[in-house]
């Protein structure tokens, strides 16, 4: 127990040596169950920093996170942050509601990104509670935020339960319709992220029949793609890099990064919608979502981000992005998953990751 203490503060110092964003360190929270796995998060960002799962005697760290706040500030990967206020890509940050054209700061390229230059994973979330296993952030996104309309209230619940499963509820309401998509932009190695092992050495199945094509900047083509004779079929499971850039869409985006659409019936929230397979087949993670589609992402821009324990090379953690439709809101033909939140509704997601070892 005390090793295990010792990992946590060690955690918690790395984190907390260095200010953030807004010129103050911040504050680093742990959850833990009967069972010895733990996860941990800070406040800026509503970060999951660290889950570590108790194997053979030891504790294997599956999150790839940075070393140390002057690292985590300088890398653009997201690593472990809550994204928003709208997940994935916004066409040239341009959209329309009600007739009313709104401009969301750009900031990959032409569009933007996990909800543009100061996105909600740069942001220091309030702390509603805290216990052993439970942990709720909150957070006010005035008007014009980025861009977006309307004053939102956002909150996240993380849950460890003794079954080994981390849950993420999502809550919002806003006094005018918006765009609202969040998701946690967590990277997995189940071989630990101290392992030389890679994201397509992970072995995947989802239960989707369908995904979204995309433009050379990854901006979706608005086309809903059977996955039938393709490489984005993982309806049976299958070694991610079996079938790795072998078509022009993986191709344009230097691997897995997009976006597959569940079958409906599973988004229950209760239904595992994938699961993720160690390399060593010692670690199998469940996914549960309530949301309608997954984005796919193997990592294949990390370029070298310091990490804990090494540089993460490309494709060293994979991303499994549970959100609305990339680029929903110019999407009106997407129907309810083009992620608009109108005005008097209550935004209410969940997603699961529940871990056998």
């Amino acid at each position: 127990m005390t090793n295990n203490n010792e990992r946590l503060s060690t955690i918690e110092d790395s984190m907390t040596q260095d200010v953030s964003f807004d010129g103050l360190p911040a504050k680093v929270f742990h959850l833990s169950n009967a069972a010895g796995m733990t996860a941990s998060f800070m406040d800026i960002g509503a970060t999951w920093l660290s889950c570590s799962l108790p194997l053979s005697g030891e504790q294997r760290e599956v999150l790839l996170r940075s070393p140390n706040m002057a690292e985590h500030m300088r890398q653009g990967a997201y690593f472990g942050s809550v994204v928003g206020r709208y997940a994935n890509r916004i066409d040239k940050g341009q959209f329309e509601i009600g007739g009313k054209s709104y401009q969301v700061t750009c900031n990959n390229g032409e569009n933007a990104l996990h909800g543009g230059v100061e996105g909600f994973d740069k942001r220091r979330w309030s702390i509603d509670s805290h216990t052993e296993s439970t942990l709720v952030f909150s957070l006010e996104s005035k008007d014009g935020d980025q861009g977006f309309p309307g004053n939102a209230s956002i909150q996240v619940t993380y849950h460890l339960g003794d079954n080994n499963e981390l849950s993420i509820r999502y809550q919002a309401s806003c006094d005018q319709t918006t765009a609202m998509n969040l998701t946690n932009h967590a990277y997995f190695n189940l071989s630990g992220e101290s392992s030389s092992a890679k994201s397509i050495d992970h072995k995947l199945k989802m239960f989707a029949n369908a995904y979204l094509p995309t433009r050379e900047d990854l901006i979706p083509l608005g086309e809903l793609k059977s996955v039938n004779a393709t490489s984005f079929d993982f309806r049976e499971e299958k070694i991610v890099g079996r079938d790795f850039l072998a078509d022009k869409d993986q191709q344009i985006a230097g691997g897995y990064d997009h976006t597959f659409i569940f079958d409906a019936e599973l988004t229950n929230g209760q239904a595992v919608v994938s699961t993720l397979v160690s390399p060593q087949h010692d670690v199998t993670m469940d996914v549960l979502t309530t949301k309608p589609s997954m984005q796919l992402y193997t990592g294949n821009f990390l370029g070298n981000a310091p990490g804990v324990s090494q540089n993460y090379a490309n494709l060293h953690g994979i991303a499994l992005e549970t959100q609305y439709f990339p680029d929903g809101p110019n999407h009106p033909e997407w129907g309810r998953d083009n992620g608009i939140l109108n005005v008097g509704e209550s935004y209410q997601q969940s997603t699961t990751y529940r871990f056998h070892f």
